[in-house]
């Protein structure tokens, strides 16, 4: 086995690989052509497991295809949008910018806008890793993009501009576009309204399986965040901005994710007050009648 291939299995074995890659196939001869230069293995190897989404919710892998419907392309512009920006303080620029030689080639974009590039120095193969925050403060790895993933992710390699991977939930959210409707819901009272705790564990045993993205809590008031690993949904559910539960889903799926969602609010003996569209199309109109029944 390579040593590419041993890593992305180390990769996969703690980040499981979407069922579709986004954007993760095309001609690649066509894009180094575009980029001017010849790309890692590794970094090919990556694209065409995970395509276009995010590790973590800390960084997205960008890719060379999908043209116009990809927000974030592996394109040559980091010298097109910063040439102009080094010229007028050149102190904050420590590197070139491709296709100077030498220069920042950007594979990867953080959730905070900042962006992990290879130092183009030398073959493809031996290109280090630089990651270059929003603020112009910079990280430089001796290693290639799959190491550095590698390494980030079982806590070996740290970054203070991405934080630890340790305190992150392990993984990848292939960038499907999802509809997001909010389900404003009554505040909980009542005999018949069990507590928090219990209430999102009837949620998520309702919707299940389900894996963890994250729970956050701020003066009492606790947002958990969770996907439906069957079908992609993402979901929050929170006391933080009022009682509510966000849904976030391909729009295909609008009509069973209402249902589901109302069976599991039934069974949690929540009462919905309203539902919004705040991105995309689905128009979910609040339960009527006996609609929102316990699924027992």
């Amino acid at each position: 086995m390579s040593d590419d291939e041993t890593l992305l299995r180390r990769i996969a074995d703690r980040v499981p690989p979407p069922r579709e890659a986004v954007n993760g196939a095309g001609d690649w001869a066509a894009a180094e052509r575009a980029a001017g230069t010849a790309l890692p293995g590794d970094y090919k190897r990556l694209v065409e497991t995970y395509g276009r989404g995010d590790f973590c919710g800390a960084l997205c892998l960008c890719t060379p295809f999908g043209g116009a419907d990809n927000p974030v392309r592996l394109e040559v512009e980091l010298l097109d949008d910063y040439g102009p920006l080094r010229d007028m303080g050149p102190e904050r620029y420590p590197y070139p910018l491709w296709p100077e030689p030498g220069g920042l080639l950007g594979w990867a974009v953080t959730e905070a806008a900042g962006r992990l590039c290879w130092l183009t120095e030398g073959p493809p193969e031996s290109w280090p890793v630089v990651i270059w925050s929003r603020d112009d403060d910079y990280e430089r790895y001796g290693c290639g993009a799959a190491a550095f993933l590698d390494g980030w992710l079982d806590g070996r390699l740290t970054s203070d501009i991405l934080g630890p991977a340790d305190e992150l939930p392990p993984y990848f959210d292939p960038a499907v576009r999802h509809d997001h409707v909010y389900v404003r819901l009554d505040e909980p009272g009542g005999p018949d309204v069990p507590p928090y705790d219990e209430r999102l564990r009837i949620l998520r045993e309702a919707l299940g399986p389900t894996a963890d993205r994250g729970t956050y809590e701020h003066q009492g008031a606790r947002q958990d965040h969770f996907a439906v690993t069957g079908t992609g949904w993402l979901l929050t559910y929170e006391m933080t901005y009022g009682h509510q539960l966000r849904v976030a889903f391909p729009p295909a799926d609008s009509a069973r994710a209402r249902t589901a969602v109302l069976d599991a609010l039934g069974r949690m003996g929540c009462t919905v007050h309203a539902m919004n569209t705040v991105h995309g199309t689905s128009a979910w109109e609040p339960p009527s009648g006996g609609e929102l029944t316990p699924g027992r």
